[in-house]
């Protein structure tokens, strides 16, 4: 009941005209980024995120997750118009959601993957609400510790369930931690790593990383693929759109299946892409249309855009509450709290419930926007699109140069964007992930001084980290996932030779 009554609060603070126009401008820039390829949702708030600077957190806050949510949404339009997935969690609503517009039903397959996307979306929204005031009240427990096993236990997951291969996931998170170190040290206060740059005493900004690894290094890495637009011709009709949401109770089992995926995915750092393909496979291997999928069936185009947006949306509830962003966004997202004078974490919600209530309300309110928006804006943003890439990749980078520049008026960013993002092109071409990276840019600071911290208190010992049963519980746990990837191949082969053993 606590929480109902903080969310009714949260809805005061939401439900004014200032802030659901944020909505709708936030909606419609995020749909737009998500419809350009080279952008993305993690780019769009980064390159927002220098304009908010003078706004108060909450209307900052809503105007970058509305952004999100429209991001999410742009992308999943490309997806099924043009078979180019604008975000990388998109890639499998393409599946069957071209191969429906080919066939005449892009209405049916826009319909469907946007309302199975708003269901995804609430489905993320309501977790939060229940579980959000309890994961901080339990946190309101951490000391140096504790947060150092908390972050640790992060890390460690990215390796152990992050899907790609493990030894690339350290690297990139070992060059993220290089880069958070830039800079002065903030106990004993000495340089580290400037090379005698004057322009790198106060570190790198996570801001001007996160523009070059997603915004040019994806744009080079677009441009070098030779991308052209050819497209299915949508119009979304509001009789067609009332049809298909009669339909979608007979989606029931696969809609409850593929928010619970996304639920878990987005808390966990298995993120929006992998929930979206996991979904997919499940449908898949359970429906009793299973021959269908790939040639346009329905079933193909609900899975996956409900889990992608229940991953998207729940990735918050670990920023707010503990402090540990679950997704590349939701890391940009939490780098403008700590700008904006906020702290994530438990301490957020007894110092700013307005915030943290805000932002929740408006979570619910901006996603019923975003897919009335996206239903109406279908033909424009389609439009769009056929527009020469000749004249959009220009205008893509000057987006980001300016968004780079306005985070200092520092000249010196511009060429940090640019060697950032020819770090993120090689990293798209070489199959690294980029999401660690950022992560431990982002932690990578407050995970050092946890650990200092804590080797203070125990004078050196590490026995701290199992000085308690909660703090040794999460250490195993980060033990657990850093040593799974050994583990898993190590069971198989131990199977397979036993199975040799019985058979001989």
């Amino acid at each position: 009941m606590e929480n109902v009554a903080s969310l009714l609060q949260g809805f005061s603070v939401a439900l004014t005209p200032y802030h659901l126009a944020l909505m709708v401008m936030g909606v419609l820039l995020g749909i737009l980024v998500g419809v350009l390829p080279g952008l993305g949702a993690p780019n769009g708030v980064s390159v927002l995120l220098p304009l908010t600077f003078s706004m108060p957190p909450v209307s900052a806050i809503i105007l970058l997750t509305s952004m999100y949510w429209g991001a999410l949404f742009g992308g999943s339009t490309t997806s099924i118009l043009f078979n180019i997935p604008g975000e990388p969690s998109s890639v499998a609503t393409t599946f069957d959601g071209y191969p429906m517009a080919k066939q005449g039903r892009a209405t049916d397959a826009l319909s469907l993957a946007f309302l199975s996307a708003g269901f995804g979306a609430l489905s993320g929204v309501v977790l939060i609400t229940l579980l959000s005031g309890w994961v901080a009240s339990f946190a309101l427990r951490f000391g140096p510790p504790e947060y150092f096993a908390v972050y640790f236990l992060a890390f460690s997951s990215f390796v152990g369930l992050g899907g790609a291969p493990p030894a690339k996931t350290v690297v990139a998170m070992g060059l993220g931690f290089a880069f958070a170190a830039v800079g002065m040290d903030t106990i004993s206060g000495s340089l580290r790593l400037t090379f005698g740059f004057s322009e790198l005493l106060n570190g790198i900004s996570f801001l001007v990383a996160v523009i070059g690894l997603f915004g040019i290094g994806e744009l080079v890495l677009t441009m070098e693929e030779g991308l052209r637009f050819e497209g299915v011709k949508a119009r979304v009709n509001p009789a067609d759109v009332f049809r298909t949401i009669a339909t979608m109770p007979r989606y029931g089992v696969t809609l409850l299946r593929s928010a619970a995926i996304g639920c878990w995915m987005g808390i966990t750092p298995g993120g929006p892409t992998a929930a979206s393909f996991m979904s997919y496979g499940l449908a898949k291997r359970f429906s009793r249309r299973r021959k269908n999928f790939g040639c346009g069936e329905p079933e193909g185009v609900v899975a996956p855009e409900t889990a992608d947006h229940a991953a998207g949306t729940s990735a918050i509830l670990p920023m707010l509450a503990l402090g540990v962003p679950g997704s590349a966004t939701s890391a940009v997202m939490m780098g403008g709290l700590m700008i904006w004078g906020l702290n994530p974490g438990p301490m957020l919600f007894v110092e700013r419930p307005d915030f943290v209530w805000g932002l929740i309300a408006s979570m619910y309110l901006g996603n019923v926007v975003a897919v009335v928006l996206v239903l109406a804006t279908v033909p424009l943003f389609a439009a769009i699109l056929r527009i020469p890439f000749a004249i959009i990749g220009p205008l893509i980078v000057i987006v980001c140069f300016i968004g780079a520049y306005t985070v200092a008026s520092n000249a010196f960013d511009l060429w940090l964007a640019l060697v950032f993002g020819v770090v993120g092109y090689v990293f798209k071409k070489l199959d690294y992930p980029i999401a660690p990276l950022v992560l431990a840019m982002v932690l990578g600071d407050k995970a050092e001084d946890a650990f200092r911290q804590s080797m203070i208190l125990s004078r050196g010992s590490l026995a701290i980290f199992w000085s308690n049963g909660l703090v040794g519980t999460l250490a195993a746990l980060g033990l657990f996932l850093l040593g799974w990837p050994l583990v898993g191949p190590a069971a198989r082969t131990l199977r397979r030779i036993a199975l040799q053993n019985r058979s001989g």
